[in-house]
């Protein structure tokens, strides 16, 4: 024992000496490049060398932790450090969604956003008190494996592997939307190609060693993600304020937001421009109650038109070929134009609102006090929801669970859940203030700008996706109001540096820290998903006498393939990175939570219960979202249920997890006792003192 402390000291030291070298190499690159931009360095290759060297980074990390052993490649050796360990696993939840779209949330929805902060960080103290050291305790590699053996037979396992396969696939598309934004700006391509760039950097690292490389890669990235994202929102804290934290001047920044907000409910000509998008809106639903006679009558229309212009021999190509367009782009058929128009209603009428109150909890503005109480109940229960689904979510999440099995005993699991927390605090207590700052940058110094005089970075954004960021003088004044630009949360904190007005190198600096933050997590993910199928469906069902080589080639294989089609499917854009987000945490507390807690602390839980429990909480969330969730309901053609209580697809889990738990108790208490080895097992995973249970041998 003396010896095995002495050598995990000795790495420790090594490690840390590593990483010091590291921090400070990486420091002098980020100076030597703002050196090279003074100096006349064009953007666009500040852009290429920050992509393609931090990729290089973590493939020489990946190559150089390459393996074959399972041990390792499965769980690290199960020798890392608490401290690195909760450096790693910071870097794996702070995925695009922490790093990107949680100050974006914060920025739109105000006080409703800090719903994320809550869930997350209320997520990792269930993780702590409830799961991280007991599945340490266990011993094994995967989810699906603790599954396998509390409840017995292939069945558990089975449904384990498949929601490992759901939860984390539509977690890493997210990821991989994440990546393509960035890439996208950062070397100007393509959405769809800035995809397929960033997946050579998630794969570079997971296809060579598995959990050793991603473990060691993501220690790595969260340095570099950290120092990203403290950058920027220092300097906007010093340029508004003058104190270089803050955290301490958010409550100050937060009063002249409030104050603006209601100067610009006031104002006028945002008035005039809310008036004309209301108007708009109300001009598409009475296209849609006339239908299909409103339908015909644009289409002819538009025909005509085009018609007149080529009759009347008209020399002006550009008439042409916008009236040609506009017929182009007009709906194909009734139902198209409905789904269409019905998008003009649901747009316009979200522009026409007027500011909200970013401190006030669940505002709002409905004039009608019995309509605005109503509004504001739904949104106290969909924040409420919201917790409880990130915070059960984050509980259940294959991916970060998988993390307590690298360390190398139950106290340095422990240990790992405490740095895990302070390092993704980091980012977290952050996030508020970034939020703030940017509102009041964007309220103070960007509306009421004229649209010849606007930032540089507005036109940049609207270039990368009119979505995230688009202007338009829809009062024809020449002066850009609120209302009438519209900002994706999605680049708030991508745009920070060039709204401080930072050198570019700066903002160069942030896309690296969010491709760090989307690669690291994304690396997990995928990993999570080949080994759900090499080593829980090939080699525990399928092929036990399998050579280890094979199983980590295996694995290998079916990870490209994974990454591929995820590729394939973010480049379709199925929905936010905050949505896909969600909706991977309310599957996975659907489907794993009653049956992960239970198995541990009910010995009474049972094989029948666990698989009747796991199949109907996921079956009521997905069934939830499918039917509520717009571009779901398009994808697999099903007509679209009203929210039950109001509550938001998001959010399905909370239908899930008591559903699943109820289920599991019900089924469980009608159905055999598990016998005296199941209970045997349960109590040794619970009591760190009993000897390993001999279920968990390899």
């Amino acid at each position: 024992m003396a010896s095995v402390a002495a050598s995990n000291r000795a790495f420790f030291k090594q490690l840390s000496k590593y990483y010091t070298w590291y921090t400070g190499g990486f420091i002098v690159f980020v100076v030597i490049l703002a050196v090279l931009e003074q100096l006349g360095l064009p953007r666009v290759w500040i852009g290429y060398v920050f992509l393609f060297a931090t990729i290089a980074l973590y493939a020489g990390i990946g190559i150089m932790s390459r393996t074959a052993d399972v041990a390792e490649y499965y769980v690290a050796g199960r020798r890392v450090p608490a401290v690195f360990n909760g450096m790693a696993t910071g870097s794996d939840w702070m995925s695009a969604a922490s790093f990107i779209g949680m100050a974006g949330g914060l920025y739109l929805q105000g006080f409703d956003g800090l719903a994320f902060i809550l869930g997350w960080t209320g997520g990792y103290c269930l993780v702590a008190l409830l799961l991280a050291p007991y599945l340490r305790k266990f011993g094994q590699f995967t989810i699906p494996d603790f599954l396998g053996a509390r409840y017995g037979g292939n069945i558990a396992r089975t449904i384990g592997i498949l929601g490992a396969i759901l939860v984390s696939f539509t977690y890493v598309v997210a990821q991989i939307y994440g990546v393509g934004i960035i890439v996208s700006r950062l070397v100007g391509v393509e959405f769809a190609l800035g995809v397929f760039l960033g997946l050579a950097g998630i794969l570079v690292c997971s296809f060579l060693g598995g959990m050793r490389a991603v473990t060691w890669t993501q220690v790595a990235q969260y340095i570099i993600l950290i120092i990203a994202y403290l950058i920027p929102v220092v300097w906007l804290s010093v340029k508004h304020t003058g104190v270089p934290l803050p955290q301490i001047v958010y409550g100050s920044v937060l009063q002249k937001v409030e104050k603006r907000t209601v100067e610009l409910q006031n104002d006028p000509r945002e008035k005039e421009v809310r008036d004309i998008f209301r108007q708009r809106a109300a001009e598409a639903k009475a296209r849609i109650d006339g239908l299909p006679a409103t339908y015909e009558q644009g289409r002819a229309e538009l025909t005509d038109k085009l018609n007149a212009l080529r009759a009347a021999g008209n020399t002006d190509g550009a008439a042409l070929r916008d009236a040609q367009k506009a017929l182009d782009a007009y709906p194909k058929s009734v139902d198209e134009a409905r789904t269409a128009w019905g998008g003009l209603v649901t747009g316009n009428t979200a522009r026409a609102a007027i500011p909200r109150s970013h401190a006030e909890p669940f505002d709002s503005s409905n004039p009608d006090p019995v309509k605005a109480e109503a509004e504001r109940d739904t949104r106290r229960l969909n924040f409420l929801a919201l917790v409880f689904c990130l915070m059960v979510g984050t509980a259940a999440l294959p991916h970060i669970l998988m993390r307590y099995y690298t360390t190398p005993s139950v106290q340095e699991a422990r240990r790992s859940v405490f740095w895990s927390l302070f390092f993704i605090f980091l980012l977290y207590f952050t996030a508020p203030a970034l939020a703030v700052l940017v509102k009041y940058d964007i309220y103070t110094l960007v509306v009421g700008t004229r649209f010849d005089q606007l930032p540089a970075w507005v036109a940049a954004w609207n270039t990368v996706d009119p979505t995230l960021m688009s202007v338009s003088d829809v009062n024809k004044d020449g002066i850009l109001q609120l209302a009438e630009m519209r900002i994706g949360g999605d680049i708030v904190v991508l745009a920070t540096p060039e709204l401080a007005g930072l050198p570019y190198v700066i903002s160069g600096l942030v896309a690296a820290g969010g491709l760090a933050a989307a690669l690291s997590t994304a690396d997990g993910l995928l990993l999570t998903i080949a080994n759900a199928l090499s080593h829980d469906l090939y080699y525990k069902m399928i092929n036990p006498s399998t050579t280890t080589q094979r199983r980590v080639t295996i694995s290998k294989a079916l990870l490209l393939f994974v990454a591929l089609f995820a590729a394939w499917v973010t480049a379709q854009k199925p929905g936010n990175i905050l949505f896909l987000v969600g909706a991977a945490f309310s599957m996975a507390a659907s489907v794993f939570f009653p049956a992960l807690v239970l198995g541990v602390f009910w010995k009474r839980a049972n094989k029948w219960g666990a698989i009747a429990g796991m199949v109907v909480g996921l079956g009521v969330c997905l069934y939830y979202m499918v039917h509520t969730y717009p571009q779901f309901i398009e994808w697999f053609g099903v007509e679209k249920m009203p929210l039950w209580f109001g509550i938001q697809p998001i959010s399905a889990g909370i239908f899930g997890v008591p559903a699943g738990l109820l289920t599991l108790i019900v089924v469980s208490l009608l159905t055999p006792a598990p016998d005296a080895q199941t209970q045997s097992f349960v109590e040794s995973v619970r009591y760190p003192s009993l000897p390993t249970p001999v279920r968990a041998a390899e």
